[in-house]
C-alpha cells in the first residue's frame, strides 16, 4: 500500500514486546482482549526485523490493534512461526532473512523511505502482498494487524429494514430475519438502530438478559474489537442483540454507530439492522455499511405515499433498496403496483398473518415458527441472498 510521503517517524517510549491491550477506542464495558489465540482466531502477527526503531513502531501498532506479536529480531524466522502466523511484517531492509522460506500470503513489507528504488524489487522477491510506508500507513497497518488478530474473513451480509410508515412492521420483519438466519447456524447479530421503536430485545424476550445496550456504547470511537463486542451483548435464540435500555437516551453519535457496525460486520454471518424512518448522521453511518435495504410498505394508499418519501431519502445513501409489500391489500393494489408506486424493485410480499399477534403475546419471537407468510418470506429471502442456505421459495430481485 502506498500512502503519501514520509514525514519522519513516531517512536514508542522504549523497545520491548508488550501484550496487546484491546481494541483501539474500546467502549466502556467491552473487555479488552490480547491477540493470544490460535491461527485465524486471535493469533498475533510475526515481526521480522533487525531495525530497533522499526520494531518499536510495529510493537506500538500491535498494541493499538489488540494483538500480541511474535518477534524475530536479527535472525531468520523458524518454519513453524512462518507458517502459523496470520500476518507477517517484514522490515524493508530485512528481506534477506527470508532466503529459503516458502512463499505464502499475508506478508507485508514495512519501510519508511518512499524513494527507495529497491523496495519494490525486494517486495517481489519475498512475495509481499503490500508495501506499507510509515508513518503515513499507520492507520491502514493497524487495521490489517487487528483483522489478522481477530481472524477476520468476509464481512457479514448486512440487511437494513425500515418501515415505510408508522406501524408497518419493520421491527417484526427485522427480528424474524435474524431469528431465521440464526436457526440455520450462521453467526447473527440484530442491531436496533431505532431508539423510539420499543426495543428489539423485548420482541426477543431478552429485555432482562444481561449485556451491553446502546447507552453503554455511545462513547465508542475508532476500531472496536468485534469478538469482545459480541461477547458483551445479550444472547437470545442463538443470536446477539444490540438494543436500548429503558432509560431516556435516544441518540447514538455517528462515530459510535460507525465503530459498532464495523465491529458487528467483521466476523461474517448476517447482521440485521432495524432502522428508523428519519435520517440523521447515525442512520447515514448505518446505511453506509448496509448491503441491502428492505422497505416495508403496507398496501394502502396513505402508507404508499409516506413510503415514497422514505424511499427517496434512503435511496440517496443506500443503492440496493427494495420494497416488501405487506397485506392486507387495498382494492386495486398489488405488490408489483405498490413497488412501482414507491419506485423500488420488489423484494416480496408479506400477506396478512392472523396468528402472529397471538404468537408474540405468547412469548414467541417473530421468525421462531417455520410456517406462515413471514417465515416463508424470511427463508426465501435469505436463501436468495446466501445461496448456501436451504431454499424456501423465490424472492424477486
Amino acid at each position: 500500500m502506498l500512502s503519501g510521503r514520509p514525514r519522519g517517524t513516531s517512536r514508542d517510549p522504549g523497545p520491548g514486546t508488550r501484550r496487546g491491550t484491546g481494541a483501539e477506542g474500546a467502549p466502556p464495558g467491552v473487555p479488552e482482549r490480547g491477540g493470544t489465540g490460535g491461527p485465524g482466531g486471535g493469533a498475533g502477527p510475526l515481526i521480522v526485523t533487525g531495525d530497533g526503531d522499526l520494531l518499536d513502531d510495529l510493537l506500538r501498532l500491535c498494541a493499538a490493534a489488540g494483538a500480541e506479536p511474535e518477534v524475530v529480531f536479527g535472525a531468520p524466522p523458524g518454519p513453524r512461526s512462518w507458517e502459523r502466523a496470520p500476518l507477517v511484517l517484514v522490515g524493508a531492509a530485512d528481506t534477506r532473512r527470508l532466503s529459503g522460506t516458502a512463499r505464502r500470503r499475508g506478508v507485508l513489507l514495512v519501510g519508511r523511505d518512499l524513494d527507495d528504488p529497491d523496495v519494490w524489487r525486494r517486495a517481489v522477491d519475498v512475495g509481499a502482498d503490500h508495501v506499507a510506508f510509515l508513518p503515513d500507513a499507520e492507520s491502514w497497518l493497524t487495521d490489517r494487524i487487528a483483522d489478522a488478530a481477530e481472524g477476520v474473513g468476509d464481512p457479514a451480509l448486512t440487511i437494513g429494514v425500515v418501515g415505510g410508515s408508522g406501524g408497518a412492521g419493520a421491527s417484526t420483519l427485522a427480528c424474524a430475519l435474524a431469528v431465521t438466519a440464526a436457526r440455520t447456524g450462521r453467526r447473527t447479530v440484530l442491531v436496533d438502530a431505532d431508539p423510539l421503536g420499543g426495543g428489539l430485545d423485548v420482541l426477543l424476550g431478552a429485555e432482562r438478559v444481561a449485556g451491553l445496550r446502546w447507552p453503554d456504547l455511545a462513547e465508542s470511537r475508532g476500531r472496536v474489537n468485534s469478538g469482545a463486542l459480541e461477547e458483551s451483548l445479550p444472547r437470545a435464540h442463538a443470536l446477539s442483540v444490540l438494543s436500548w435500555d429503558r432509560g431516556d437516551t435516544v441518540v447514538v453519535p455517528p462515530q459510535a454507530m460507525r465503530s459498532v457496525m464495523g465491529a458487528a460486520r467483521r466476523r461474517g454471518g448476517v447482521v440485521v439492522v432495524d432502522l428508523p424512518r428519519r435520517m440523521d448522521e447515525a442512520v447515514t453511518e448505518a446505511l453506509a455499511q448496509t448491503d441491502v435495504g428492505l422497505l416495508v410498505v403496507p398496501a394502502e394508499l396513505r402508507a404508499v405515499a409516506a413510503a415514497g418519501r422514505v424511499a427517496s431519502r434512503m435511496g440517496m445513501v443506500l443503492r440496493d433498496l427494495r420494497a416488501v409489500v405487506r397485506g392486507p391489500f387495498a382494492s386495486g393494489l398489488t405488490d408489483a403496483a405498490v413497488a412501482d408506486l414507491v419506485g423500488l424493485p420488489l423484494a416480496g410480499e408479506l400477506p396478512a398473518e392472523p396468528g402472529l399477534p397471538a404468537s408474540l403475546d405468547g412469548g414467541e419471537p417473530p421468525g421462531s415458527g417455520v410456517r406462515g407468510p413471514l417465515a416463508r418470506f424470511c427463508t426465501a429471502f435469505l436463501a436468495a441472498a446466501l445461496p448456501s442456505l436451504p431454499s424456501g421459495g423465490s424472492v424477486t430481485a
